[in-house]
């Protein structure tokens, strides 16, 4: 008989059961972002049995189509994804019967989002799939359309009295993805805009970042392991490195990124985000609330950037994994004198007790050397007094490193004796892969969060304050560049690992970037 004490096996695990009734509307229906991220999403929910049994989707868009040829375009999609490794979704076929599940509760409202025509017909289907699919009066209005319409098309919504609950008898929640504002004053107007119709509880800014598993476990290393949370503060941190590195170029979102940029495509959301749970204090329970309260605590405690601290760089023409590509000023629908940065990289410090002190770099980029997103938490090292014999200056340093993409894991590299008769220190690495111990889904980073939506839980969703506070610690770099054309542009070839002034950022402290390419893409 095992000894219960030293038993290893792990319990088994806890099945997620589907949501109860509700309604999805999907503004922006034919738009690219249903296609290759929420369709999939809701089909590998569908896959998994995490679907209401009293569900309907609704498309709205102003896309001359039915019903039936949406459908037939979001498969014709689905279908695209399978055996493509280039794609979001990791398909090796489309189950028919989990995707014909999906389809026969989908029906389509077409319509100008910017009349109010458009929202008392939508009213109105909903109240007749209400007595077909009895979904309870509960609706998930998603908003998969551009950053102009998110605030008046959550007007519309309340206008037309589709966002109230009615004595909380149903639920009317509204899904906004990013861009949530474009600098620190028009986020507040847009928090100001959609909080005039809807509660805060009713509001769920997305960042699909935080619906992939290495990212929410993040909390459970911290806080589940008894051998991190000691080590886990500024007397045996020396410094911490995000990155999120991407491959590709802007490809056909010329016009998009020209306005928008990398600081504020991915900095104060998906980059941020990866911060707070890294830097985030212990909440009491881990329900919505203790957890944002937390994450708030982390924006807040970061002290405003100076432009000091920040590298903006551009790609020109390079060779991306084998591949000669343009360089940005050449893609379509950019200028050829853009200034609008492709890259930046940042040197941010936290002013608490924990990590005050400890400096936090953050990069990210197109067409770099390799595609990850990567945390990696650099430890003091240790007294050498005992190895006096060693070659001190070539020992490496400790790092744990969560990779995020593409090969979601953890790694620690540490240092171990070299057989042999000398005692000589040499750098090793355990690494663990999720891929190796549990099975693996299909997932696009989507599907965690559609369902947390619909069982009412914000704990990976951004709060009011904290959109305020990230666009706070951004805002005097915006204005500095806003305000000085880069000189030098561009200046980092496609396929490297950025600018070299990046590099003089870190070296003012005596650090350097880990490589963006490495072995296996960890350690």
């Amino acid at each position: 008989m095992a000894d219960a004490t030293h038993d290893t096996r792990a319990p088994a695990q806890r099945q997620a059961t589907p949501p109860g009734p509700c309604a999805m509307v999907i503004f922006g229906a034919g738009g690219d972002l249903t296609k290759r991220l929420l369709m999939p999403a809701l089909y590998n929910l569908s896959h998994e049995g995490l679907l209401p049994e009293n569900f309907a989707i609704v498309g709205v868009d102003l896309a001359d189509m039915t019903a039936e040829s949406w459908r037939d375009s979001l498969l014709a999609m689905l279908k695209s994804f399978v055996g493509n490794s280039e794609s979001e979704s990791d398909l090796d076929h489309v189950d028919q019967e989990s995707w014909n599940r999906l389809a026969a509760h989908m029906s389509y409202v077409r319509g100008d989002l910017t009349s109010d025509d458009l929202y008392h017909a939508l009213g109105e289907h909903l109240d007749r799939l209400e007595d077909r699919y009895k979904t309870g009066g509960n609706v998930l209005f998603y908003l998969a359309v551009a950053d102009r319409f998110f605030g008046p098309t959550v007007e519309h919504i309340g206008h037309a009295g589709l966002a109230d609950e009615k004595d909380g008898k149903r639920w009317r929640r509204v899904v906004i993805e990013k861009p949530f504002g474009h600098d620190l004053p028009s986020a507040r107007t847009l928090n100001k805009q959609v909080l005039g119709v809807l509660e805060e509880n009713q509001v769920y800014r997305i960042d699909h970042f935080l619906g992939k598993e290495t990212v929410q476990n993040i909390m459970a290393l911290r806080f589940g392991n008894g051998l991190f949370e000691p080590i886990w503060n500024r007397d045996r941190i020396d410094q911490v490195q995000i990155t999120v590195a991407e491959v590709v170029g802007v490809e056909k979102r010329g016009k998009f990124y020209e306005r928008t940029g990398a600081l504020r495509d991915m900095v104060p959301n998906h980059v941020f985000q990866l911060l707070a749970m890294l830097a985030m204090e212990p909440p009491v329970s881990f329900d919505a609330a203790s957890i944002r309260a937390k994450k708030a605590e982390v924006f807040a405690s970061v002290k405003p950037l100076s432009p000091h601290d920040a590298v903006r760089g551009q790609y020109g023409p390079g060779t991306v994994q084998g591949e000669e590509v343009p360089g940005y000023r050449q893609e379509p629908d950019v200028a050829p004198d853009s200034a609008t940065e492709t890259y930046v990289a940042l040197r941010l410090y936290i002013d608490n007790w924990r990590w005050a002190g400890v400096p936090i770099y953050l990069r990210t980029g197109k067409h770099m050397s390799q595609r990850t997103s990567e945390i990696a938490v650099r430890f003091k090292q240790a007294p050498y007094a005992p190895f006096e014999d060693t070659e001190v200056s070539t020992l490496s340093p400790n790092w744990l490193a969560l990779q995020i993409q593409p090969d979601e894991g953890i790694s620690l590299q540490f240092e171990v004796k070299r057989p042999g008769p000398l005692m000589e220190l040499a750098p090793v690495r355990m690494n663990f892969r999720y891929s190796d111990w549990f099975k693996q889904e299909p997932n696009v980073g989507y599907e965690t969060l559609i369902y947390d939506v619909m069982i009412g839980d914000q704990t990976l969703f951004q709060r009011a304050d904290q959109v305020d506070e990230t666009w706070r610690v951004v805002q005097p770099v915006l204005d500095a560049w806003a305000a000085q054309k880069p000189e030098g542009f561009p200046n980092y070839a496609s396929g490297s690992d950025g600018p070299v002034e990046a590099d003089d950022l870190l070296r003012e402290n005596g650090h350097y970037w880990r490589p963006v390419r490495l072995p296996d893409h960890r350690g």
